[in-house]
């Protein structure tokens, strides 16, 4: 049996594989995320790829590495993780009362017999905000919850209230595109 590696440390990616059953461990990527790439769907398979192959560089055996990284959209412009409260605010205040994008890749390195196979995708998820007001935001930031998120919000969390309508796949607004994932990884095994 193949050991499956996650390259996350993210509670939620780990809250999400172990949801559906899989049995898996933890091996944080400690790659330093450099891409230049511009296009949110190959940005984020590069990123999740970097991670999943700097994982698989260190492991033995047959395994499954599972890399992903997410980022969220507005207008062409791609918003990661905020640096600071400012930025959080300043996120957040385009994203209300409009739709954005949120797009996830996922790499997978199995290697079995000796033999590394690579397979790698991505996800886009459409998100739309009901408007908000300065106050509601700032409370949103003073909970703490936008510090680690792409985009400066968590879906499955507090922000909850402010989501109008999604398009596409919920888990991958989470940060793992769960079914498309699962039917990947089947292939593998």
């Amino acid at each position: 049996m193949k050991r499956i590696i996650l390259a996350s440390a993210s509670p939620r990616r780990k809250e999400l594989l172990s949801q559906v059953g899989v049995v898996f461990e933890v091996i944080p990527s400690m790659e330093e995320e450099i891409c230049k790439e511009k296009e949110p769907a190959k940005l984020v398979e590069l990123l999740a790829r970097q991670k999943a192959e700097s994982v698989a560089a260190g492991v033995t055996g047959e395994y499954i590495v599972i890399g992903s990284d997410t980022v969220v959209t507005k207008d062409g412009e791609v918003l990661g993780k905020p640096s600071d409260k400012e930025e959080a605010f300043r996120m957040l205040y385009s994203l209300q009362g409009a739709t954005h994008q949120v797009y996830s890749g996922v790499a997978l390195v199995s290697c079995q017999n000796g033999e590394k196979e690579i397979r790698s995708f991505s996800v886009m998820t459409e998100v739309e905000v009901l408007p908000m007001e300065k106050q509601q935001i700032e409370g949103y930031i003073a909970t703490g919850d936008c510090m680690d998120k792409a985009g400066a919000y968590g879906i499955q969390g507090c922000f909850a209230e402010y989501i109008k309508g999604i398009h596409g796949d919920y888990y991958n607004v989470v940060g793992l595109p769960l079914s498309r994932l699962m039917q990947e990884l089947r292939r593998l095994l």
